[in-house]
Protein backbone atom coordinates (compact mmCIF):
# COMPACT_ATOMS: atom_id res chain seq x y z
CA UNK A 1 0.00 0.00 0.00
CA UNK A 2 2.82 2.40 0.83
CA UNK A 3 4.38 1.80 -2.58
CA UNK A 4 1.08 2.62 -4.29
CA UNK A 5 0.65 5.77 -2.19
CA UNK A 6 4.10 6.96 -3.25
CA UNK A 7 3.50 6.39 -6.97
CA UNK A 8 2.06 9.88 -7.71
CA UNK A 9 4.90 11.49 -5.78
CA UNK A 10 7.49 9.52 -7.76
CA UNK A 11 5.78 10.42 -11.03
CA UNK A 12 5.77 14.11 -10.05
CA UNK A 13 9.43 13.88 -9.10
CA UNK A 14 10.34 12.39 -12.50
CA UNK A 15 8.27 15.03 -14.28
CA UNK A 16 9.97 17.81 -12.30
CA UNK A 17 13.39 16.34 -13.05
CA UNK A 18 12.54 16.15 -16.77
CA UNK A 19 11.45 19.76 -16.74
CA UNK A 20 14.67 20.86 -15.07
CA UNK A 21 16.79 18.91 -17.57
CA UNK A 22 14.89 20.30 -20.56
CA UNK A 23 15.19 23.83 -19.14
CA UNK A 24 18.96 23.36 -18.75
CA UNK A 25 19.32 22.13 -22.35
CA UNK A 26 17.43 25.17 -23.62
CA UNK A 27 19.67 27.48 -21.61
CA UNK A 28 22.85 25.78 -22.76
CA UNK A 29 21.63 25.87 -26.38
CA UNK A 30 22.24 29.63 -26.25
CA UNK A 31 25.85 29.28 -25.17
CA UNK A 32 28.71 29.34 -27.67
CA UNK A 33 30.61 26.09 -28.03
CA UNK A 34 33.77 27.66 -26.61
CA UNK A 35 31.94 28.37 -23.37
CA UNK A 36 30.48 24.86 -23.24
CA UNK A 37 33.94 23.34 -23.70
CA UNK A 38 35.33 25.62 -20.99
CA UNK A 39 32.66 24.32 -18.62
CA UNK A 40 33.24 20.68 -19.65
CA UNK A 41 36.98 21.04 -19.10
CA UNK A 42 36.27 22.06 -15.50
CA UNK A 43 33.45 19.61 -14.77
CA UNK A 44 35.23 16.65 -16.37
CA UNK A 45 37.96 16.43 -13.70
CA UNK A 46 35.25 16.57 -11.02
CA UNK A 47 33.42 13.67 -12.69
CA UNK A 48 36.72 11.76 -12.77
CA UNK A 49 37.35 12.45 -9.11
CA UNK A 50 33.91 12.01 -7.57
CA UNK A 51 31.93 9.71 -9.91
CA UNK A 52 33.30 6.32 -8.96
CA UNK A 53 31.25 4.37 -11.49
CA UNK A 54 32.32 6.42 -14.55
CA UNK A 55 35.95 6.58 -13.43
CA UNK A 56 36.17 2.88 -12.63
CA UNK A 57 34.55 1.62 -15.85
CA UNK A 58 36.63 4.01 -17.97
CA UNK A 59 39.86 2.91 -16.33
CA UNK A 60 39.00 -0.79 -16.64
CA UNK A 61 38.13 -0.43 -20.32
CA UNK A 62 41.29 1.54 -21.09
CA UNK A 63 43.44 -1.05 -19.34
CA UNK A 64 41.75 -3.79 -21.37
CA UNK A 65 42.21 -2.12 -24.76
CA UNK A 66 45.56 -0.36 -24.19
CA UNK A 67 47.58 -2.76 -22.01
CA UNK A 68 50.79 -1.53 -23.62
CA UNK A 69 50.31 2.02 -22.34
CA UNK A 70 51.66 3.16 -18.99
CA UNK A 71 49.33 3.70 -16.05
CA UNK A 72 49.95 7.45 -16.17
CA UNK A 73 49.05 7.56 -19.88
CA UNK A 74 45.80 5.71 -19.25
CA UNK A 75 44.94 7.98 -16.32
CA UNK A 76 45.47 11.04 -18.51
CA UNK A 77 43.34 9.51 -21.25
CA UNK A 78 40.60 8.68 -18.72
CA UNK A 79 40.47 12.30 -17.55
CA UNK A 80 40.36 13.58 -21.13
CA UNK A 81 37.66 11.07 -22.06
CA UNK A 82 35.40 12.16 -19.19
CA UNK A 83 35.86 15.80 -20.24
CA UNK A 84 34.64 14.88 -23.73
CA UNK A 85 31.72 12.85 -22.35
CA UNK A 86 30.76 15.83 -20.20
CA UNK A 87 30.98 18.09 -23.25
CA UNK A 88 28.65 15.77 -25.18
CA UNK A 89 26.02 16.08 -22.45
CA UNK A 90 26.36 19.86 -22.33
CA UNK A 91 26.11 20.07 -26.14
CA UNK A 92 22.76 18.25 -26.39
CA UNK A 93 20.92 21.55 -26.29
CA UNK A 94 23.13 22.82 -29.12
CA UNK A 95 22.36 19.77 -31.30
CA UNK A 96 18.65 19.59 -30.51
CA UNK A 97 17.52 23.16 -29.81
CA UNK A 98 19.92 25.75 -31.20
CA UNK A 99 18.90 27.46 -34.47
CA UNK A 100 19.69 25.07 -37.34
CA UNK A 101 21.87 27.65 -39.07
CA UNK A 102 24.07 27.88 -35.97
CA UNK A 103 24.40 24.11 -35.68
CA UNK A 104 25.25 23.86 -39.39
CA UNK A 105 27.87 26.60 -38.96
CA UNK A 106 29.47 24.62 -36.11
CA UNK A 107 30.23 21.79 -38.56
CA UNK A 108 33.62 22.97 -39.77
CA UNK A 109 34.28 20.29 -42.39
CA UNK A 110 32.83 17.09 -43.83
CA UNK A 111 35.31 14.44 -44.88
CA UNK A 112 34.27 11.51 -47.06
CA UNK A 113 30.82 12.71 -48.13
CA UNK A 114 31.52 11.17 -51.54
CA UNK A 115 31.13 7.73 -49.95
CA UNK A 116 27.45 8.47 -49.30
CA UNK A 117 26.85 10.33 -52.56
CA UNK A 118 28.32 7.60 -54.76
CA UNK A 119 26.30 4.88 -53.08
CA UNK A 120 23.06 6.79 -53.54
CA UNK A 121 23.99 7.59 -57.15
CA UNK A 122 24.22 3.82 -57.73
CA UNK A 123 20.74 3.41 -56.28
CA UNK A 124 22.03 1.79 -53.12
CA UNK A 125 21.11 2.54 -49.54
CA UNK A 126 23.76 3.52 -47.01
CA UNK A 127 24.16 2.08 -43.52
CA UNK A 128 26.02 4.54 -41.30
CA UNK A 129 27.73 2.90 -38.34
CA UNK A 130 27.76 5.65 -35.72
CA UNK A 131 29.76 4.69 -32.61
CA UNK A 132 29.61 6.69 -29.36
CA UNK A 133 32.41 8.99 -30.39
CA UNK A 134 32.58 12.79 -30.33
CA UNK A 135 29.04 14.16 -30.59
CA UNK A 136 26.82 11.64 -32.38
CA UNK A 137 23.80 13.97 -32.06
CA UNK A 138 25.57 16.48 -34.31
CA UNK A 139 26.16 13.64 -36.78
CA UNK A 140 22.43 12.87 -36.69
CA UNK A 141 21.69 16.56 -37.31
CA UNK A 142 23.94 16.65 -40.38
CA UNK A 143 22.72 13.37 -41.84
CA UNK A 144 19.04 14.22 -41.46
CA UNK A 145 19.71 17.69 -42.92
CA UNK A 146 21.23 16.29 -46.12
CA UNK A 147 19.66 12.87 -46.72
CA UNK A 148 16.44 11.00 -46.02
CA UNK A 149 17.60 9.39 -42.77
CA UNK A 150 16.11 6.71 -40.50
CA UNK A 151 17.43 5.54 -37.14
CA UNK A 152 16.27 3.30 -34.32
CA UNK A 153 15.18 5.01 -31.13
CA UNK A 154 14.63 3.70 -27.62
CA UNK A 155 12.67 6.05 -25.34
CA UNK A 156 14.59 7.39 -22.31
CA UNK A 157 14.10 6.05 -18.79
CA UNK A 158 12.58 9.39 -17.81
CA UNK A 159 9.43 9.16 -19.94
CA UNK A 160 8.68 12.88 -19.68
CA UNK A 161 11.87 13.61 -21.64
CA UNK A 162 10.74 11.51 -24.60
CA UNK A 163 8.95 14.29 -26.54
CA UNK A 164 11.86 16.68 -25.97
CA UNK A 165 14.46 14.22 -27.26
CA UNK A 166 12.28 12.99 -30.10
CA UNK A 167 11.59 16.54 -31.29
CA UNK A 168 15.30 17.37 -31.15
CA UNK A 169 16.33 14.34 -33.17
CA UNK A 170 13.53 14.62 -35.72
CA UNK A 171 13.57 18.37 -36.28
CA UNK A 172 15.70 18.18 -39.45
CA UNK A 173 13.64 15.39 -40.96
CA UNK A 174 15.02 12.20 -39.39
CA UNK A 175 12.60 9.30 -39.00
CA UNK A 176 12.86 7.45 -35.67
CA UNK A 177 11.68 3.84 -35.50
CA UNK A 178 11.33 1.49 -32.51
CA UNK A 179 14.00 -1.04 -31.55
CA UNK A 180 11.91 -4.07 -32.50
CA UNK A 181 10.89 -6.06 -35.58
CA UNK A 182 8.70 -3.19 -36.78
CA UNK A 183 11.73 -0.90 -36.63
CA UNK A 184 13.87 -3.38 -38.56
CA UNK A 185 11.19 -3.57 -41.25
CA UNK A 186 11.27 0.25 -41.49
CA UNK A 187 15.06 0.20 -41.87
CA UNK A 188 14.78 -2.34 -44.70
CA UNK A 189 12.22 -0.20 -46.51
CA UNK A 190 14.42 2.89 -46.17
CA UNK A 191 17.44 1.07 -47.61
CA UNK A 192 15.39 -0.25 -50.51
CA UNK A 193 14.47 3.37 -51.24
CA UNK A 194 18.23 4.11 -51.47
CA UNK A 195 18.13 6.16 -48.28
CA UNK A 196 20.51 6.31 -45.33
CA UNK A 197 19.99 4.65 -41.98
CA UNK A 198 21.97 4.82 -38.75
CA UNK A 199 23.05 1.95 -36.51
CA UNK A 200 24.83 2.19 -33.16
CA UNK A 201 27.50 -0.52 -33.57
CA UNK A 202 28.87 -0.46 -30.03
CA UNK A 203 25.74 -1.06 -27.96
CA UNK A 204 25.52 -4.45 -26.34
CA UNK A 205 22.51 -6.35 -27.75
CA UNK A 206 20.24 -8.67 -25.82
CA UNK A 207 21.03 -12.39 -25.74
CA UNK A 208 20.17 -14.02 -29.05
CA UNK A 209 20.71 -10.83 -31.07
CA UNK A 210 24.50 -10.98 -31.29
CA UNK A 211 27.69 -12.98 -31.36
CA UNK A 212 31.04 -12.66 -29.65
CA UNK A 213 33.64 -10.93 -31.79
CA UNK A 214 37.01 -9.32 -30.99
CA UNK A 215 37.03 -5.68 -30.00
CA UNK A 216 40.59 -4.58 -29.31
CA UNK A 217 41.57 -8.27 -29.14
CA UNK A 218 39.01 -9.09 -26.46
CA UNK A 219 35.64 -10.76 -27.08
CA UNK A 220 32.67 -8.38 -26.95
CA UNK A 221 29.06 -9.33 -27.56
CA UNK A 222 28.20 -7.59 -30.84
CA UNK A 223 24.91 -7.16 -32.72
CA UNK A 224 24.18 -9.12 -35.90
CA UNK A 225 21.57 -6.85 -37.49
CA UNK A 226 24.03 -5.49 -40.05
CA UNK A 227 24.65 -8.62 -42.18
CA UNK A 228 20.92 -9.23 -42.38
CA UNK A 229 20.29 -5.72 -43.68
CA UNK A 230 23.16 -5.95 -46.17
CA UNK A 231 22.03 -9.36 -47.45
CA UNK A 232 18.51 -8.07 -48.09
CA UNK A 233 19.42 -4.73 -49.66
CA UNK A 234 23.05 -4.79 -50.92
CA UNK A 235 23.52 -1.52 -49.06
CA UNK A 236 26.91 0.12 -48.69
CA UNK A 237 28.33 0.54 -45.20
CA UNK A 238 30.33 3.50 -43.90
CA UNK A 239 31.41 4.62 -40.44
CA UNK A 240 30.35 8.12 -39.45
CA UNK A 241 31.46 10.34 -36.55
CA UNK A 242 31.34 14.00 -35.54
CA UNK A 243 34.80 14.65 -34.14
CA UNK A 244 34.94 17.54 -31.70
CA UNK A 245 37.33 20.42 -32.27
CA UNK A 246 37.29 21.71 -28.68
CA UNK A 247 35.79 25.15 -28.35
CA UNK A 248 35.32 25.55 -32.10
CA UNK A 249 32.95 22.99 -33.53
CA UNK A 250 32.94 19.60 -35.19
CA UNK A 251 34.39 17.79 -38.18
CA UNK A 252 32.27 15.06 -39.76
CA UNK A 253 34.24 12.01 -40.89
CA UNK A 254 32.89 9.19 -43.06
CA UNK A 255 35.25 6.24 -43.20
CA UNK A 256 35.24 3.18 -45.47
CA UNK A 257 33.94 0.15 -43.63
CA UNK A 258 36.09 -2.89 -42.98
CA UNK A 259 35.42 -5.33 -45.83
CA UNK A 260 34.36 -8.04 -43.39
CA UNK A 261 31.10 -6.23 -42.61
CA UNK A 262 29.74 -7.50 -45.93
CA UNK A 263 30.19 -11.15 -44.96
CA UNK A 264 27.09 -13.30 -44.65
CA UNK A 265 28.69 -14.99 -41.64
CA UNK A 266 27.54 -13.26 -38.46
CA UNK A 267 30.83 -13.67 -36.57
CA UNK A 268 32.90 -12.38 -39.49
CA UNK A 269 30.58 -9.42 -40.04
CA UNK A 270 30.60 -8.56 -36.32
CA UNK A 271 34.41 -8.65 -36.36
CA UNK A 272 34.32 -6.14 -39.22
CA UNK A 273 31.87 -3.95 -37.33
CA UNK A 274 34.17 -3.83 -34.30
CA UNK A 275 37.11 -3.04 -36.56
CA UNK A 276 35.11 -0.07 -37.89
CA UNK A 277 34.61 1.19 -34.34
CA UNK A 278 38.33 0.79 -33.64
CA UNK A 279 39.16 2.84 -36.77
CA UNK A 280 36.87 5.62 -35.58
CA UNK A 281 38.41 5.59 -32.11
CA UNK A 282 41.86 5.93 -33.67
CA UNK A 283 40.89 9.45 -34.81
CA UNK A 284 41.10 10.53 -31.15
CA UNK A 285 40.77 7.88 -28.41
CA UNK A 286 39.82 10.51 -25.81
CA UNK A 287 36.56 11.22 -27.67
CA UNK A 288 35.18 7.70 -27.30
CA UNK A 289 32.66 7.01 -24.53
CA UNK A 290 34.77 4.58 -22.51
CA UNK A 291 32.39 4.61 -19.52
CA UNK A 292 30.07 2.18 -21.34
CA UNK A 293 30.45 -1.46 -20.20
CA UNK A 294 31.33 -2.89 -23.59
CA UNK A 295 32.61 -6.18 -22.13
CA UNK A 296 29.77 -6.82 -19.70
CA UNK A 297 28.57 -10.04 -21.35
CA UNK A 298 31.08 -12.89 -21.40
CA UNK A 299 31.24 -16.24 -23.17
CA UNK A 300 30.90 -18.14 -19.88
CA UNK A 301 27.59 -16.38 -19.22
CA UNK A 302 26.20 -17.53 -22.54
CA UNK A 303 27.32 -21.09 -21.87
CA UNK A 304 25.80 -21.33 -18.39
CA UNK A 305 22.51 -19.60 -17.65
CA UNK A 306 20.77 -16.30 -18.51
CA UNK A 307 21.22 -14.81 -15.04
CA UNK A 308 24.90 -15.68 -14.71
CA UNK A 309 27.33 -12.77 -14.30
CA UNK A 310 31.09 -12.84 -14.54
CA UNK A 311 32.65 -9.74 -12.97
CA UNK A 312 36.20 -10.27 -14.10
CA UNK A 313 36.21 -6.82 -15.65
CA UNK A 314 33.47 -4.89 -13.86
Amino acid sequence: MASSDNAPQRALSRFSRAGAIAWLWRRLARWPLARLWWLASRLGPLVHRFSQRERSVTQINLKAVYPERSESERQRLARESLCHSTATMLELGHAWMAPPARVEASILAVHGRDKLDSARAEGRGVIVLAPHFGNWEVLNFWLSSHFPFTAMYEPPKIAALDPVIREGRERMGATLVPTNSRGVAALLKALKRSEAIGILPDQEPSWGSGVFAPFFHRDAYTGTLLPKLVARTQARVVTGVAKRVPGQGFEIHFLDADARVYSADDATSATGVNACVEAAIALDPAQYQWEYKRYRKVVEEQQKRPDYRDYRLY
